[in-house]
């Protein structure tokens, strides 16, 4: 561990004057008051595989609609975290009107990789912390069926020639994979367990149906590539999960980042998918003088850099600076959404941090359940509330390491107990 790092580390220590602060329930505290989700599907073959980006936030926008029981006319802006759609932001306006919001509800969309949908949820806060607006609606949403994020050209060439780290920036993700199981000595097989690990939570959740309550259906038209066929089906489901996975299997599967190594794999990655989760947000007076239910408080969230080449660790110093702007610790927190980019990643934040497995993604991560890379900032938002209210908790932290070299962290009071 770099010094930088041991310093960041060292800062989380305990104080229940910070847990103290953070409940503390005020007329201004900014309120999640709905937080649902589509079912995650399979880039490319999945349920949304012909349903484009601004299908996939039109749906989830009248959904918001519908449970919300607001008067749409009442949010005033929404944000849209997206990755790979240069035209999110028109697909956010054009949605958010074919969906029923008033053309007096303004629109934009944000990216900052895959923390984009916990980004856009930081920005509507903020606006209404600020003043700025009183109700606001914030999505991440990604189809990287039709997207991509790959650079089409190379940086500028003089920029290029004075910086390693910005050559570094230019690194497949897979690549960055593999550099964090090199440096940090993270086995195929400590890899392959923990995938192992996030598909059976994931089963166990799907069977006991603990996703039910945050998910909600969404009709969608899928094509048989093969016949031509058109059907309508209604997604309730994440597709990702892949029932009675095993460590043998796992082990069997072949590197997906050669040459760069041989520690990542399809199996032990990340799944390529579709999806879009949504979070309504005002002041708790607001939500109070409106009747509307409060789920939880948004304490706060912030974003640290480190080393591009090593992009996937950036949980482990954006969860202590977290902790130290609150004057918490990992003891005060019930649980954990760490966004499993890579299981290299994953085994690393884990135990640098020392954190309690038995309350990190208890019901699996994106290794089982997909990272649609906009969504996943909101997604874990969504889930972590739901798991929280299932096992009566009431602090929740969600990070995600962030491509060229970030890390970002949320936290949140559950108020649903």
């Amino acid at each position: 561990m770099t010094e930088r790092l041991k310093s960041i580390v060292s800062q989380m220590t305990p104080s229940k004057s910070g847990l103290s602060a953070i409940t503390t329930k005020n007329p201004d505290d900014i309120v999640i008051t709905l937080a649902i989700r589509t079912p995650l599907t399979k880039g490319f073959k999945g349920g949304f595989k012909d349903t484009p980006l601004d299908g996939i936030v039109y749906k989830l926008m009248k959904e918001v609609i519908a449970k919300s029981n607001l008067d749409p006319a009442l949010v005033e802006d929404i944000c849209l975290g997206n990755v790979s759609d240069a035209k999110a932001a028109y697909y956010c306006r054009a949605a958010m009107l074919g969906a029923g919001f008033p053309n007096t509800t303004s629109g934009s969309s944000v990216n900052r990789f895959c923390s984009s949908g916990l980004k856009a949820v930081q920005d509507i806060a903020n606006q209404i912390a600020t003043g700025s607006i009183e109700v606001g609606l914030a999505i991440g949403a990604e189809s990287m069926t039709q997207g991509g994020d790959r650079l089409e050209r190379p940086f500028f060439d003089e920029l290029l020639a004075g910086s390693q780290e910005a050559r570094d920036c230019m690194m497949p993700m897979g690549q960055t994979s593999e550099n964090v199981g090199k440096d940090f000595n993270i086995s195929r097989e400590q890899q392959d367990r923990y995938a192992c690990e996030s598909y059976r939570r994931a089963e166990v959740a799907q069977k006991a149906g603990w996703f039910d309550d945050e998910i909600v259906p969404i009709q969608a038209k899928v094509k048989d590539p093969k016949t031509g066929e058109v059907k309508e089906v209604t997604l309730t489901k994440d597709e990702g999960p892949r029932w009675g996975t095993t460590f043998e299997a796992l082990q069997k599967i072949r590197p997906a980042f050669m040459p760069h190594g041989d520690r990542s794999t399809g199996g032990n990655s990340s799944q390529v998918t579709d999806g879009a989760a949504a979070v309504l947000l005002m002041k708790r007076s607001t939500a109070e003088k409106l009747g509307q239910p409060i789920m939880a408080k948004f304490v706060g969230a912030t974003v640290a850099g480190l080393a591009p080449r090593i992009m996937g660790i950036g949980p482990s110093v954006a969860i202590p600076k977290i902790l130290n702007q609150f004057n918490l610790s990992l003891d005060d927190i019930d649980l954990i959404e760490l966004n499993e980019a890579f299981a290299s990643m994953a085994v690393y934040c884990l135990e640098t941090l020392k954190i309690d497995h038995s309350k990190m993604n208890v019901r699996g991560g994106a290794i089982a359940l997909g990272h649609p890379l906009g969504c996943t900032g909101a997604r874990q938002i969504v889930t972590g509330l739901s798991e929280c209210r299932r096992q009566k908790k009431k602090i929740l932290l969600t990070s995600m390491c962030i491509g060229t070299g970030m890390g970002m962290a949320g936290l949140f009071v559950n108020e649903q107990l």
